[in-house]
């Protein structure tokens, strides 16, 4: 199996497409008309636009743009074969395919592709030349290079308008493949979970529909996000996927991404959200598209989308995640579930050890964990992340901490889900849930808390909405732990005497607090 190295350029790509063709068959035609299709879709695109004197340097500027591209079209005519600089080129572009996985789609413009593919007439050569740069394969290893670098070509037919348009549509799909980064480890246990929305988004269907992934903080729903974009963005005629949602520059912002991600030209400024508006549907018209708003906290951050509903174009996908399932309605949501045991042992597994599974002296220490974690992701990720390289005594001593005192890091992100809540009722009863009535009865908890003068109902249904609480099936309200350790944490910070905070829950100090008599704020 061959070995795909490390693209040297592929950080600083500056080319979308290298055209490669014979100038005297094709340039003030067809490759003329290919190239001003390409740069009017936005697709940055290098051709050898003179006839420029033939040379070391010009070899060695084209090597160069080769690098630099993303993918090369060949496009090949009748006598692209007698040119020696296409076969230089051909050569150069197998190699950077062969060593770096660079795209390559062959083009035959007016030529047979049954001469390249059993190797006769005038394109015979050009792999004759190819097979000269590989000597140390076998003749089997030879045909098989051939064989693949034909696969997935294009063949001219007598409409070139048309022919133009779906070279135009195969490169938007091989360029937009795999766009967002998903790390590897981040894909333990994603398929099963983002089952049902690929299903979804390759349904087929000719309406516009809208779907939530919804999930406590650090569930995974902006990597789900990420790996069904990544899978399916090709297919649609256009795409966008637009992070940081919270970023305080606001809607036009994510507009102006918008624009530019569909349309694939820079955007300029947008003064106002009603202008941006105007400027979506122009980019959108006609086009099915698929949009992902990534981190949604507020109704006003969809608006940009939902507000042009209408006019998107049938078939396309709106996608967002969440914390707030109200956003939409519950036939529109997919609710993330926690890791099971298997997975998250396999996660925390290759974050602490680089492996799939623990070390077999560690095996107990990575079941206790994984028992803190409770199948959060995140969690998983940042506790295995800080026991890596560390020896059996540092992890005994962490994992007692981490018992008592969750990681900063996860309760940092976690804390957003707490910021976000509306009202400063809903924080206040969110704390006394936390720190009282996990694992107590939901209709007995509403009666004690609004004996209190809180409004308990609804706000425990606003918590259960946004992914701060649950309601077992049998009336229990359940929460995860660390969301749980939140609100503690909140309390805690209030003072560092039991005495002087606002909830005391842990019995040795209220013991101690009534004992001493240091009662100030409860």
């Amino acid at each position: 199996m061959a070995i795909i190295k490390t693209h040297e350029a592929s950080s600083s790509d500056r080319y979308d497409v290298f055209l490669s063709f014979r100038g005297k068959d094709t340039r003030k035609s067809f490759t003329d008309h290919l190239y001003t299709a390409l740069v009017q879709q936005g697709f940055r695109t290098f051709r050898d636009d003179d006839e420029a004197e033939r040379g070391e340097n010009l070899k060695s500027e084209l090597e160069k743009a080769i690098r630099q591209s993303k993918i090369s079209i060949i496009v090949i005519s009748k006598d692209y074969a007698s040119s020696t600089w296409c076969l230089d080129e051909l050569v150069m572009i197998l190699e950077q395919r062969r060593n770096y996985g660079h795209v390559v789609l062959p083009v035959f413009y007016d030529v047979d592709p049954s001469q390249v593919r059993k190797q006769t007439g005038r394109t015979a050569e050009a792999f004759a030349r190819y097979e000269k740069q590989f000597e140390e394969q076998t003749d089997q290893d030879k045909k098989t290079e051939v064989m693949k670098k034909i696969k997935g070509s294009i063949t001219f037919c007598r409409h070139e308008a048309k022919f133009i348009k779906k070279i135009i549509k195969v490169i938007r799909a091989k360029l937009r493949s795999a766009t967002l980064d998903v790390a590897p480890c981040s894909k333990v246990g994603i398929d099963s979970r983002a089952k049902l929305i690929n299903l979804w988004l390759q349904d087929g269907s000719h309406d516009v529909s809208i779907r939530a992934i919804c999930g406590m903080g650090g569930i995974g729903k902006s990597t789900i996000a990420k790996f069904v974009y990544n899978q399916n963005s090709s297919s649609f005629d256009g795409s966008s996927f637009l992070a940081d949602i919270r970023d305080p520059n606001g809607l036009t912002r994510l507009q102006r991404q918008l624009i530019s991600d569909i349309s694939r030209k820079k955007q300029g400024k947008i003064y106002n959200v009603d202008e941006g508006l105007v400027q979506i549907k122009n980019v959108i018209c006609g086009k099915r598209v698929l949009l992902v708003l990534d981190d949604v906290v507020q109704e006003n951050h969809i608006y940009v989308v939902l507000g042009m509903r209408d006019w998107l174009f049938s078939g396309s996908k709106v996608i967002i995640t969440t914390r707030h399932e109200k956003l939409l309605e519950p036939h529109q949501i997919f609710r993330v579930k926690k890791l099971g045991q298997d997975e998250s042992i396999k996660l925390f597994s290759l974050h602490a050890f680089g492996d799939h599974c623990p070390i077999k002296s560690y095996t107990e220490h990575t079941k206790r964990a994984v028992q803190i974690c409770e199948g959060l992701p995140l969690a998983l990720k940042v506790v295995g992340s800080s026991l890596s390289r560390k020896n059996e005594d540092e992890w005994v001593s962490q994992l007692a901490k981490l018992e008592a005192i969750p990681h900063s890091q996860i309760l940092r992100k976690l804390k957003l889900s707490y910021d976000s809540l509306e009202d400063d009722h809903d924080k206040r009863l969110f704390i006394h849930i936390a720190c009282f009535f996990v694992g107590i009865d939901k209709d007995y908890t509403i009666k004690i808390l609004e004996k209190c003068g809180l409004h308990a109902k609804i706000g425990i249904q606003n918590l259960i909405n946004q992914c701060l609480l649950e309601r077992d099936n049998g009336g229990v309200l359940r929460m995860h732990r660390l969301i749980q350790e939140v609100g503690r944490q909140i309390v805690y910070e209030e003072s560092h005497e039991p005495g002087e905070r606002s909830r005391v829950w842990h019995n040795g100090d209220a013991f101690n607090v009534l004992k001493n008599e240091t009662v100030r704020n409860i």
